[in-house]
């Protein structure tokens, strides 16, 4: 029987493979040779965009990564701040979007068990899972389809494991109407001294396989990952993995058994690209060469031949390094708890990667140009054009203030998540303080007095008409909803989704974002540790909007202190923080009200700002001096109080006097805080030059705007409440 290694290499089948003929080129030059099909299989992978970040080094080299809090910055499984006392955080987010548009169910299913690996493969044990989802138009023929299927993805896998999805967001426009973005993120805690890392290091050291057998779904996942869609993509469902949660919570479980002994030298989980990329990334980080023998890797489908197994990317599986004479302790482990064990090669001083199959070599590549030797590309990029401001005229025939609040209560970005979170276990573990709904997450340190505070952000209508400011903005978002509860933001991790790199156009928005992105993380002390770039998110040509999630991570030190969102009694004071310019451009206003999606110029970021009213509000926190707070974004000043006057039916008196663009004008750098009477005098003293103005009183069950509008808390509420359960009942 001939050998797929005797396949001819051509043209076509580089091509296929995802390689451009100077890559390909390249190859041959690193290899000093033709390589085989095997050897190209596995240099695709690896060179691919999801697994070599080749068209985005360049930039995310610019992002700032340090500070006193960060342990491990990018570069690792996932990045881990300290949180004092000796425990540490370790988070990162990660994008499933290409799958969960094919394959809703399982696409969202393994992001979520493949990030919570990122972070048990580093010692930590996941306490948390949030996400963030885009979908396209709502009335858009896939788009129900396509929530319920990844809602019931994200629930089925994170709640069968037992880890609390507590928070998230989700948007929904017409640019994601072919390509979704599914972003899951994980957070998980382990102590400082005990962080495991991927580097491979011990000559002779046995290279273990663990976890879930090997079948064939999944290969080129991560090619697929990056490549545009086109109307044939329907057709690549076998390139989606399938998830097992109850495999991956024995999976858990064995590993933090076995890293509580000495026994492990380096770990990795098997994700994109599978056993290629986590024996690579092994060996290449501990400055070592890595031996395989694939006859024993544990199958699940018969003949399956070494491309198959070096590229699939079956779920549930582990890779480690272990120090020698350990393997018998280490296999009684996974064998109690039911999981595959075995022994499938050893590290040797080659630098290379040899492959063994039946008897035959079917690889031996170079490990350095694997990992490290991807082109790197300054793809040209052309600067988003400068918008105009919001044109005034157009509210000449605006609708009145009455229809305006009620639409936007019930449009596709305010409307209540419930309907979603109800789906998730947001409780199980006992330490979640605040789920689902409020401007963060707050999760117990389990036996502590300290909480972690979590929030995704980005606002892609800002991101699309200046990249720049909507970079700056989806950072300073994160770093308010976690100030907002009183905690201090530490440090965030991103999902950095983007069309086509090889448009200068899609490439110039991506460049401005992370621009704006670096500056804020400056500014604010909030550095990146870790994070995800996914391009080629566009279909037929047609990119989404530029979405660079984020995800971000603080800490607040005396949970008994924290505040939410809502207004939780009568006769309380009601403070606006920040100065109101009335910013309508690319607001909620603009486009749910006005129905208009011409490009304008959104709201400017002011960082120091920022900081300075994030600051002001984790103090007034820690001095006990605020009852509730929340940060103004989608629908301006007004929505921003309906939402804190339904969560327990209070009312609002509010004697402040605006138009229009006062009441739904998106400016930042703006909190709402509510505040007993008796300590107002005290909240002001505090302030001290600060814009922090009284706008009104909690009262009633009503919401009064002065003479302008009065209207029923309960009727915005159930405007609220209804238009995600109609949309889902079609």
């Amino acid at each position: 029987m001939s050998h797929i290694n005797d396949t001819e290499i051509t043209e076509a089948l580089v091509a296929e493979h995802g390689l451009t003929e100077d890559e390909y080129q390249m190859v041959c030059d690193h290899m000093g040779r033709t390589p085989n099909y095997t050897e190209l299989g596995v240099f695709s992978v690896m060179w691919s965009e999801h697994c070599s970040y080749k068209s985005s080094r360049k930039w995310l080299k610019k992002l700032p990564v340090d500070g006193a809090q960060v342990i491990q910055g990018p570069g690792e499984n996932a990045g881990v701040i300290d949180i004092g006392d000796g425990d540490a955080a370790v988070f990162k987010m990660e994008s499933h979007n290409h799958p969960s548009f094919i394959e809703p169910y399982q696409g969202a299913a393994t992001g979520v068990g493949g990030i919570m690996r990122d972070v048990f493969t580093m010692g930590a044990r996941p306490v948390a899972n949030l996400n963030a989802l885009r979908f396209g138009q709502p009335d858009h023929a896939k788009t129900r389809h396509l929530v319920a299927g990844v809602v019931s993805g994200i629930g089925g896998y994170g709640n069968c494991i037992g880890v609390p999805t507590v928070g998230g967001e989700i948007n929904f426009d017409k640019s994601y109407n072919g390509n979704i973005l599914v972003n899951a993120m994980c957070v998980g805690v382990a102590r400082t001294d005990k962080i495991f890392y991927a580097a491979a290091t011990g000559i002779g050291a046995p290279v273990v396989y663990v976890g879930s057998k090997t079948g064939r779904d999944g290969i080129h996942g991560a090619t697929m990952a990056s490549a545009e869609f086109d109307d044939a993509s329907e057709e690549k469902r076998p390139t989606v993995q399938v998830g097992d949660p109850f495999t991956e919570k024995l999976l858990l479980e064995a590993c933090q058994e076995l890293m509580a002994s000495d026994a492990i030298i380096g770990i990795q989980d098997m994700g994109a690209a599978g056993l290629t990329s986590s024996s690579v990334e092994m060996a290449d980080k501990g400055g070592v060469g890595i031996l395989l023998d694939l006859d024993k890797v544990p199958c699940r489908e018969e003949q399956m031949t070494g491309y198959e197994m070096l590229l699939s990317e079956s779920q549930e599986r582990m890779l480690m390094v272990l120090k020698p004479g350990r393997e018998p302790e280490a296999e009684a482990i996974f064998t109690r708890w039911g999981l595959d064990f075995a022994v499938i090669g050893e590290l040797t001083d080659s630098g290379r990667m040899e492959v063994s199959h039946q008897g035959q070599v079917i690889a031996d590549m170079p490990l350095g140009p694997l990992a490290d030797g991807a082109p790197e590309y300054d793809r040209p990029h052309v600067a988003t054009p400068k918008a105009a401001d919001f044109d005034n005229s157009l509210l000449d025939n605006a609708p009145d203030m009455e229809y305006a609040l009620k639409t936007l209560m019930a449009s596709s970005e305010i409307a209540s998540r419930r309907w979603v979170y109800e789906q998730y276990d947001s409780m199980v573990m006992g330490d979640t303080i605040a789920g689902p709904g409020g401007d963060a997450a707050l999760v117990r340190v389990h036996g502590t007095q300290k909480a972690l505070a979590i929030s995704t952000d980005v606002t892609p209508r800002y991101c699309l008409a200046d990249p720049i400011e909507g970079g700056k903005q989806a950072v300073a978002e994160a770093y308010r909803n976690i100030s907002a509860t009183g905690a201090t933001p530490l440090a965030i991790t991103n999902c950095l989704n983007f069309g086509n790199p090889e448009r200068p156009e899609i490439m110039g928005q991506f460049v401005g974002c992370l621009e704006g992105m670096g500056d804020a993380g400056r500014a604010l002390d909030f550095p990146v540790v870790s994070g995800n770039v996914s391009l080629y998110n566009e279909t037929n040509g047609t990119g989404i909007m530029p979405t660079p999630a984020i995800g971000g991570v603080g800490l607040l030190k005396q949970l008994d202190k924290a505040v939410g969102n809502r207004f939780n009694q009568h006769g309380l004071v009601i403070y606006l923080l920040g100065d109101t310019e009335g910013h309508l451009g690319a607001s909620l206003y603009q486009r749910d009200v006005l129905d208009n999606d011409a490009v304008f110029a959104p709201p400017p970021v002011d960082l120091a700002a920022e900081a300075a009213h994030g600051g002001f509000v984790r103090q007034a926190v820690d001095q006990s001096l605020i009852s509730a707070a929340h940060d103004v974004s989608d629908g301006g000043l007004a929505v921003a109080l309906a939402e804190m006057c339904i969560g327990h039916n209070i009312g609002a008196d509010l004697s402040a006097a605006g138009d229009t663009a006062f009441w739904f004008g998106e400016d930042q750098a703006r909190y709402v805080l509510a505040v007993q009477a008796d300590k107002a005098a005290a909240l002001e003293a505090l302030a001290d030059g600060l814009a922090l103005s009284k706008i009104g009183v909690t009262a009633g069950a009503q919401l009064k705007f002065g003479d302008t509008l009065t209207i029923s808390v309960k009727e915005l509420h159930k405007l609220n409440e209804e238009w995600f359960p109609s949309l889902m009942q079609g």
